[in-house]
């Protein structure tokens, strides 16, 4: 359906008049971005992995993880547990075992929750990163279907 802007009296698609915000990108700020997007892009293997305008951008799934050189930051962040990223992945093993061969250290190693596989790494500069695979059985309650 295309509607009319009654302030500009041109046609405009439904779906960006009615669109609800998502959440798209992170932006990490650094004072070593090239040892930061080579952890990420070792250890996680975006879909993606490009540079725009000075930032490493990698890409997993539909969310965009933007690596920046600022030398306004200090070297490590004040309180890491404020923000943890959280990825999901298909071989929780595989991954940890890639972090471990990066020298990762390690907040909570890779464990068993009811078959759901967690653990939480530091990345280079400190920042929590969480690696999650859920179980069928948890990925169908948390999708409503139990």
């Amino acid at each position: 359906m295309v509607l009319q802007d009654e302030t500009r009296r041109r046609p405009v698609r439904e779906d960006t008049v009615n669109r609800r915000p998502s959440l798209d990108s992170m932006l990490l700020a650094t004072r070593d971005p090239d040892r930061l997007h080579a952890w990420y892009a070792a250890v996680l293997d975006p879909q993606e992995d490009d540079g725009m305008d000075g930032y490493r951008v990698l890409r997993f799934g539909h969310f965009h993880l933007l690596i920046d050189h600022r030398s306004d930051v200090a070297a490590e962040p004040a309180e890491p547990a404020r923000t943890i990223l959280n990825f999901d992945v298909g071989d929780a093993r595989a991954v940890a075992a890639r972090m471990d061969a990066a020298g990762t250290e390690w907040l909570a190693p890779l464990e068993d929750r009811d078959g759901s596989l967690f653990a939480t790494a530091l990345d280079p500069d400190g920042n929590y990163v969480q690696i999650i695979q859920l179980s069928e059985q948890h990925r169908a309650a948390m999708d409503g279907g139990a």
